[in-house]
């Protein structure tokens, strides 16, 4: 259970970015359950400047006493002490075994309940000066990556925390979940749709299977194409592993996938393209060989299109989930992702949930 804690002047992106990392990650990846919800501190009326909108929650600070993880957004009052109740809640969550998350200035809000002293955290690089000034008994990494210390996680909020939830879901369920949900996350944020459609592209195709399932009379011609990405392949070639005639090829084609066989395997080799960027340092005339699509401009072009991005953006991007991240001693070694245990109350507690 995640509890999204929100006070009065939280920003809206910061307020649904939880709801679309963790979303993705279980729209994606059948073993993967969260549960989210919204809770509202007291005094919560609007989200924050510039285009502030009234907003309701349906749990109050009760919310969080059943949650595993409690994230804490920025808001607009992040210098003024929070209220009693809201540091009252944070600091018997982290009693019961809670894990917290705070982005962007909600690092303040969770500073000023003391339960940062002696820590290392995160926020924003604009207010890295300002909380190390507000609260001199924490250490602030001021390059904003995410900092991990204890059972707090910490960063600079970037497009609504995404960077520290991104850090969640690689501790649960590993980091080749998580790089799978960070690849959705951003097809989802740069929409291909649109430039694909009015290039006569592939509307999102690059999130798609390059192979056909296998309950699919083309599994074996879609694994025969995928093999060999990095060779010219013709209709002619393809029909002839297939035993079709073009023109059947074409249909079962359609009929299957939704896409021509040139279509498909221009999808794959994009594809390709994006598991070699994440991967390695090859330059991109290697991967334009590699992936059959011959020259840098050919591979900027058809990446362009699918992805809604440049090779060496997408290469980028995909990095910082291990570049973002910043432990707290800085000479351990990473530990093993492993699942958070979920909060234990009542009789499954250490001496039957008493003190």
């Amino acid at each position: 259970m995640i509890a999204v804690l929100a006070l009065d002047g939280v920003p809206g992106h910061q307020l649904t970015g939880p709801g679309l990392a963790f979303g993705t990650a279980v729209r994606h990846h059948p073993r993967v359950a969260y549960d989210l919800r919204f809770c509202g501190a007291p005094g919560l009326r609007a989200t924050g400047s510039p285009a502030p909108f009234g907003i309701e929650t349906p749990w109050g600070l009760d919310g969080l006493e059943d949650a595993d993880t409690v994230l804490l957004p920025g808001h607009d009052g992040f210098r003024d002490e929070p209220p009693a109740e809201v540091a009252d809640a944070l600091r018997a969550a982290v009693a019961r075994g809670s894990r917290i998350g705070a982005f962007g200035t909600g690092t303040f809000t969770l500073a000023a309940t003391g339960l940062l002293d002696g820590r290392r955290a995160a926020t924003s690089r604009q207010h890295s000066g300002e909380l190390a000034r507000l609260h001199p008994r924490l250490t602030v990494d001021p390059s904003g990556s995410v900092v991990v210390d204890g059972p707090f996680h910490s960063g600079a909020g970037v497009l609504g925390g995404l960077d520290v939830c991104l850090r969640l879901i690689t501790l649960d369920h590993g980091v080749q979940v998580a790089v799978e949900t960070e690849r959705q996350l951003f097809m989802q944020l740069h929409d291909p749709a649109e430039p694909a459609a009015r290039d006569g592209g592939l509307p999102g195709a690059a999130s798609y299977s390059a192979v056909a399932g296998p309950g699919s009379g083309l599994a074996a011609t879609t694994a025969w194409m995928a093999a060999r990405l990095d060779r010219p392949l013709t209709l002619d070639d393809i029909a002839a592993h297939a035993g079709l005639t073009v023109r059947s090829l074409n249909r079962r084609f359609r009929a299957e996938t939704g896409l021509t066989p040139l279509q498909f395997l221009l999808r794959a080799r994009v594809q390709l393209a994006q598991r070699l960027l994440e991967r390695g340092d090859e330059p991109v005339e290697r991967i334009a060989a590699q992936t059959g699509l011959g020259t840098p401009a050919n591979l900027r072009h058809h990446f362009l299109r699918f992805t809604g991005t440049s090779p060496s953006v997408y290469r980028t991007a995909f990095r910082s989930l291990v570049s973002t991240v910043t432990w707290a001693d800085r000479g351990a070694p990473e530990p093993a992702p492993t699942r958070h245990e979920p909060v234990r109350r009542g009789a499954d507690a250490p001496n039957g949930g008493r003190n």
